[in-house]
């Protein structure tokens, strides 16, 4: 079984090779159409910008060669993965996204937890007690949630939890100016987490639950689950064992278009709580206009996505072994 999961995860990621192709070429040239580039960043800070210094900048840069140029050698160097460099951080792009790709996968990968868990917890209590006290507040919750910027969230919890109550820091990563290792480094980084993990998985969390409570009221109708019951089964058998694992299906897959919604929404939590992610990362370069950085993590989020959507593929074969993943589909 595994054996058979990997070939096709790894079918999978050959086949969106092409997709994130053409992602590159369109961000490439999308983004060529911001105004300002490099030079006038540095021109600017260094305060000449007079022509021969925009020169030598562009030059030093390869920003003065045709846009044509600047692409094929872009592609070219992006089939050895060579990113390129970043001169607002001096240092090779593969290397600096490396250094931030765990925190962001991280955060990531706890929100997807959180949302997924309570979204899915959520929406099942919504559908068994349909029509109750209990559903009407649990649907009320996830509309508010659901219609709650990102930003306000994130800020209101610094507020509250860190400023107010003091309960977990305002920002950063882990504590500065500790040499923590082991578990209390665990904990200390966990400390940290807690606040812009809960932050991104709000909206998503809402999302699950309209989602779950849907496809489970659907999935409590069908007739499988009235034959359960005509044979005695009791409730909560029927949810645990029937009904839980065909209506999670759509969160699963609603879970792997979000991603890339997701990393989006990264952008903001990180850029509010000082997480030193590739959010935070991408919203530096583009302020400095650091074009080749930009480049490098939208190709690696594209990736990301791909591979992602792979793996969710197989956990549909873990919550329904009556799924059977040969090829490119589903059986």
């Amino acid at each position: 079984m595994w054996l058979t999961n990997g070939k096709y995860v790894l079918s999978r990621i050959l086949n969106g090779v092409p997709i994130i192709l053409a992602i590159v070429v369109v961000n490439f040239f999308l983004i060529r159409l911001a105004p300002g580039d490099a030079a006038q960043v540095l021109a600017g800070e260094a305060g000449s910008a007079t022509a021969e210094y925009m020169a030598q900048i562009r030059a030093q840069f390869g920003l003065d060669q045709p846009l044509w140029v600047q692409f094929l050698n872009y592609m070219k160097n992006l089939l050895v993965f060579d990113l390129g460099y970043s001169f607002r951080h001096g240092r090779d792009i593969s290397s600096l996204i490396l250094e931030r790709l765990a925190a962001t996968s991280l955060l990531m990968i706890t929100s997807m937890i959180l949302s997924i868990g309570f979204g899915v917890l959520l929406g099942a209590i919504a559908a068994v007690r349909d029509r109750t006290f209990v559903s009407h507040v649990i649907m009320i919750l996830a509309i508010v949630t659901y219609a709650t910027p990102l930003f306000w969230v994130g800020l209101m919890l610094v507020i509250v939890f860190a400023l107010n109550l003091g309960w977990f820091p305002t920002s950063g990563y882990e504590t500065i100016g500790q040499s923590l290792t082991g578990i209390d480094h665990v904990l200390d980084v966990a400390h940290h987490l807690v606040l812009p993990a809960v932050a991104l998985s709000f909206f998503y969390m809402a999302l699950y639950t309209r989602l779950m409570r849907a496809s489970m009221l659907e999935t409590l109708g069908q007739d499988f689950i009235k034959t359960a019951r005509a044979k005695g089964l009791s409730s909560s058998h029927i949810v645990a064992r029937h009904a839980l694992r065909n209506a999670i299906i759509p969160v699963l897959t609603m879970a792997g278009v979000q991603i890339s919604a997701m990393l989006g929404g990264s952008v903001i939590i990180e850029s509010v709580f000082g997480w030193p992610g590739l959010g935070l990362l991408a919203f530096e370069a583009l302020n400095s206009r650091d074009l080749n950085l930009l480049l490098g993590i939208f190709f690696l989020s594209s990736i990301m996505v791909v591979v992602t959507n792979a793996l969710i593929d197989v956990v549909y074969t873990l919550v329904d072994p009556r799924i059977r993943l040969t090829g490119g589909r589903h059986d």
